[in-house]
């Protein structure tokens, strides 16, 4: 088993992981752990791993190292792990993980597996693979200004205060999108595979990383007033009550000019066609 590990997570999620190996080491399974040095490298660091026959590669951090390592198992036989230790943790969430450490390592030990579908942005010759979401507008624009320092020290309250501070610059330009051919526009855009966003929050009750397909939320309403109420009534579970707030199935979108983020990083911009990955990738769930 290979686990790879961003320690970039900061010193209280770095416990959490060294619990879960001794717990393992403890019960005798043998284990390799590889550190991410840059952006990518946990993508190169699985695909090696897999081109070398390991069966068994475990993402240890948050959304965007677990979809980077999605990205290097994409197309081959081994089967990935999860050991949540970002801020939101969507996708551990989505597919009911444990987060306790004696659990987690139970549940890698047992080794049952669900399938999920990735999705992939395609922007000219460039490409993202994401495993939860990929966001236009407001929210792209509050990840590309984040700092990861005040992420590191206060969590996910740095996307609040980011959302402020983004919410007076930000200059709100409509975003053109086609749904399976149908043409239409949005202030903001989110395509996600799962029912959450940012955590627990509920955004498309219906969405599973483990289907094919998108579920495209499109909040019709622009400026500052309204990108605040957006995510207010997301924290409340009002969302769904919102004017301008709207949910559509999809299997293949483009987005127009824009810049965008996926899994909780920046992104390629705009223009783009987003659809599924060619196969679904096999998740170690207890």
């Amino acid at each position: 088993m290979l686990i790879i590990y961003n320690p970039a997570a900061g010193r209280r999620r770095a416990t959490r992981l060294w619990r879960v190996l001794d717990v393992m080491i403890h019960n005798g399974v043998q284990l390799e752990l590889a550190e991410t040095q840059y952006a990518g490298h946990a993508t190169e660091l699985a695909r090696e791993a897999a081109q070398a026959g390991k069966q068994l590669i475990v993402a240890a951090g948050g959304d965007g190292t677990i979809a980077e390592v999605a990205a290097g198992l994409a197309g081959t036989e081994s089967k990935m792990g999860i050991i949540p230790l970002g801020t939101a943790n969507v996708l551990a969430q989505e597919l009911g993980l444990p987060f306790a450490p004696k659990d987690l390592a139970a549940a890698l030990a047992f080794g049952r597996t669900t399938t999920i579908w990735p999705g992939v942005a395609q922007a000219g010759a460039q490409s993202r693979l994401f495993v939860q979401m990929l966001g236009a507008g407001f929210d792209a624009e509050v990840v590309r200004h984040l700092s990861l320092p005040l992420k590191k020290a206060i969590g996910r309250n740095a996307y609040v205060l980011q959302s402020l501070r983004e919410s007076v610059r930000y200059d709100f330009p409509k975003i053109h999108i086609r749904i399976d051919g149908k043409v239409e526009e949005a202030g903001s855009v989110i395509i996600t595979k799962g029912r959450f966003y940012a955590g627990h929050y509920t955004l498309a009750p219906d969405a599973s990383p483990t289907k094919r397909g998108f579920t495209v939320a499109l909040f019709d309403r622009a400026g500052p007033v309204s990108a605040l109420a957006y995510g207010t009534a997301l924290t409340l579970d009002q969302i769904f009550r919102m004017p301008g707030f709207r949910l559509c199935e999809a299997q293949v979108v483009e987005l127009g000019p824009c810049h965008t983020q996926a899994d909780g990083d920046p992104s390629e911009s705009g223009p783009l066609v987003v659809q599924d990955a060619q196969r679904p990738i096999a998740v170690v769930v207890g």
